[in-house]
């Protein structure tokens, strides 16, 4: 939990700040003394919440701050969806039935909304032919189910690789 570490009360260390009522309307400049009094007064704790040549006070409850924020951190944390990359190794060389298998377990992950990444490394002089391995990436995308080709495949060293997304759905 990332929640930031306000000065409160006694913490505040300048002279003049400019207060906020609970409410939200403005009290005015005062001193940190004169704060403190008026929060004392209201039953609620002065905190910093802006920087400045006069920093801005607020007059509030902070542990419900405290814990409404922690709240709304957990919420938003719990919301969050982490996207899984997934990778599938081919071969140029593949069976048909083999490309099947593969295709069929890359959209099981699309399905799961985990991304793909299909990669053939290749060896020796399947080098100088890099077109058999896009070939092959393209046989596989057409077999998969349910996706968009999020990156077009690309070579890199000895390596052919292509990125799959889910389909969004409109």
């Amino acid at each position: 939990m990332i929640i930031k570490d306000y000065q409160i009360n006694e913490e505040i260390v300048e002279r003049e700040v400019m207060v906020i009522d609970a409410e939200g309307k403005s009290l005015g400049v005062m001193t940190r003394a004169q704060a403190l009094e008026v929060a004392l007064a209201a039953s609620l704790d002065l905190v910093k919440v802006g920087q400045g040549q006069t920093p801005t006070c607020k007059l509030m409850d902070y542990d419900k701050f405290r814990y409404d924020t922690i709240k709304k951190e957990k919420e938003a944390k719990k919301n969050q969806k982490v996207v899984k990359i997934k990778e599938v190794q081919l071969s140029i060389g593949i069976d048909t039935g083999d490309l099947a298998t593969k295709a069929k377990n890359a959209t099981k992950f699309v399905a799961d909304g985990d991304k793909v990444r299909v990669v053939i490394r290749m060896r020796g002089r399947q080098n100088k032919r890099p077109e058999l391995g896009i070939k092959v990436l393209n046989d596989f995308v057409t077999m998969v189910t349910g996706c968009v080709v999020e990156q077009a495949p690309s070579q890199e060293g000895n390596t052919l690789r292509m990125t799959l997304a889910p389909q969004k759905n409109k």
